[in-house]
């Protein structure tokens, strides 16, 4: 493993029973990058996380992180990364500050130690004021920063998060999002798991694009936009009744298919360029517009591109 790889994978397969649920996954996950497992429901995505996490175990292949196989060195490889799943870990039933307290001595801290990191997360994750109260009373936002708060106690300089703003209203999403960036600022590495796709966008430096088991694409967000095609143009006219023939004009200019929707007429794009030269044709043969716009592609585009669409 090169020194700047937290993570690798190589031929990563994982059966149960008949049940194909990861086939041949390879892939490299480097130092202090946010690396997005993204795919629908059902795709692979957990399963692949829990084999990195060691609570499973591979059919075939190996993992290693920071050089340690996961299979033969389990026990120091947990001690290098700190985990938090769907769903909340902590006990809803006594406070943040005991939920702190009890994982920081499960985790080794002697009591003065377990008091001090305590308080620095508390502080970390805005929950001082609310550090006394029965987790059962937190929001799903505290809650979550709570369970982040906790995965983060030994300091490991590997962090899974696995769909770690389900559920979570915009404003708290956007907030969980300044913390991880946080964390990626102070070095650590983070693998992330999630279906929203705007959230893959927003944090990811890579993605991993994966369906029915399968590793379908890596890249940056930009070059997995890319990939898929280039952008669309948008153009709506003045009158109805100019459609058809704004479309054959259109179709001829830019050589390829311009379909209408309504006023609407939607045409890929290889060259933004060729956007004055539809301007110009449309404005020979007295076709006026109202607006016209051109779109480049999205992760949405991304997905229902790379994937089948199937949950």
């Amino acid at each position: 493993m090169l020194a700047n790889d937290a993570i690798k994978i190589e031929s990563l397969s994982k059966t149960f029973g008949t049940y194909q649920a990861v086939t041949d996954v390879s892939l490299t996950i480097h130092k202090g990058e946010v690396f997005g497992l993204l795919g629908p429901n059902g795709a692979g995505k957990t399963t692949i996380l829990r084999m990195m996490t060691t609570l499973l175990k591979p059919s075939h292949g190996t993992i290693t992180i920071f050089g340690h196989d996961t299979q033969k060195q389990p026990r120091q490889v947990r001690a290098l990364f700190g985990l938090t799943g769907q769903y909340a870990s902590v006990d809803e039933d006594i406070t943040a500050w005991e939920n702190l307290m009890i994982f920081s001595r499960l985790n080794g801290l002697s009591r003065s130690e377990a008091k001090q990191r305590s308080t620095a997360l508390l502080q970390e994750f805005s929950l001082v004021a609310s550090a006394d109260k029965a987790v059962a009373a937190y929001s799903g936002g505290m809650r979550r920063r709570l369970d982040l708060a906790v995965s983060l106690i030994s300091q490991p300089p590997l962090i899974f998060l696995d769909e770690p703003t389900t559920g979570l209203d915009p404003r708290t999403r956007n907030q969980m999002w300044a913390t991880i960036r946080q964390l990626v600022a102070k070095g650590s590495t983070i693998v992330l798991t999630t279906q929203y796709l705007a959230e893959a966008d927003e944090l990811a430096d890579r993605i991993a694009v994966i369906d029915h088991g399968k590793l379908i694409q890596v890249g940056t967000p930009a070059a997995l936009k890319a990939a898929v095609g280039g952008s669309t143009l948008k153009t709506q006219l003045q009158s109805v009744n100019q459609i058809p023939a704004a479309v054959k004009l259109m179709t001829q200019t830019l050589h390829v298919e311009a379909t209408a929707d309504k006023s609407i007429i939607t045409a890929k794009l290889g060259n933004p360029n060729q956007v004055t030269n539809v301007l110009n044709r449309l404005s020979q043969h007295n076709i006026p517009i109202v607006n016209i716009a051109v779109q480049s592609p999205s992760m949405d585009d991304v997905f229902f591109a790379l994937t089948s669409g199937k949950n």
